[in-house]
């Protein structure tokens, strides 16, 4: 890790942080708060990609595993108290498919990005977000809510999850936690094409810069 890596590293620190926290808190009846600050690890991952290529993508990928890690460990083992019975803060299933989520679609991301850098500037990021923010998706939702997963945490009843609901309230009856993912997925696609604006504006900066002490 060089010096140039560390801000990528500490951003990438604050937002999976920031986003462990804000997931516990509602925003409507679909969304949590971190369904929009976790979208931005993608923006940090693809400017780091850019700028200094796929191994220090990596490197800020790793750092936001481990923080995430750190997190889903501490949430797992507070305890917290409602209707007569005590329950972890963060279940094992959610633990599991946060961590699985977040490492298999930010390393896929790293990977379409590089396959595509060579195209127009907003191709590698508006594509490698897209691919990787509909794998995140699916891979959490579906570890953390599907009834045929529940092997993984036999003890954690996540029937709530199961109830038979109109899609995002006006569709076909889907089980609740589909119209959980699918509400979480286009708020990932929105702010997928929002973030091609910041990445353009700091590339371009970063490079502006990096040429006079080239030249």
């Amino acid at each position: 890790m060089t010096r140039k890596h560390i801000p990528g590293i500490l951003a990438m620190a604050a937002i999976v942080l920031a986003s462990n926290i804000l997931v516990q808190i509602l925003f409507g009846q679909w969304l949590t708060w971190g369904a929009f600050t976790y979208p931005l690890a993608f923006l940090v991952t693809d400017v780091m990609n850019r700028l200094y290529g796929v191994q220090a993508a990596r490197k800020v990928v790793l750092a936001g595993f481990v923080v995430g890690a750190i997190c889903s460990l501490i949430g797992t083992q507070v305890m917290l108290q409602g209707d007569g019975y005590t329950y972890p803060a963060v279940t094992l299933r959610v633990a599991i498919g946060s961590g699985l989520a977040f490492l298999v679609a930010q390393l896929m991301d790293v990977a379409v990005f590089d396959r595509l850098r060579g195209g127009a500037w907003w191709r590698a990021p508006l594509a490698s977000t897209l691919v990787g923010s509909s794998l995140d998706t699916a891979i959490f939702f579906s570890i953390a809510f599907s009834g045929a997963l529940t092997f993984i945490e036999p003890g954690n009843d996540v029937s709530w999850a199961a109830e038979t609901l109109p899609l995002l309230g006006a569709g076909p009856m889907v089980p609740l936690w589909v119209s959980l993912g699918i509400a979480d997925w286009l708020v990932k696609l929105s702010l997928a094409l929002l973030a091609l604006i910041p990445f353009r504006v700091i590339v371009s900066k970063a490079l502006a810069r990096r040429a006079p002490a080239q030249a």
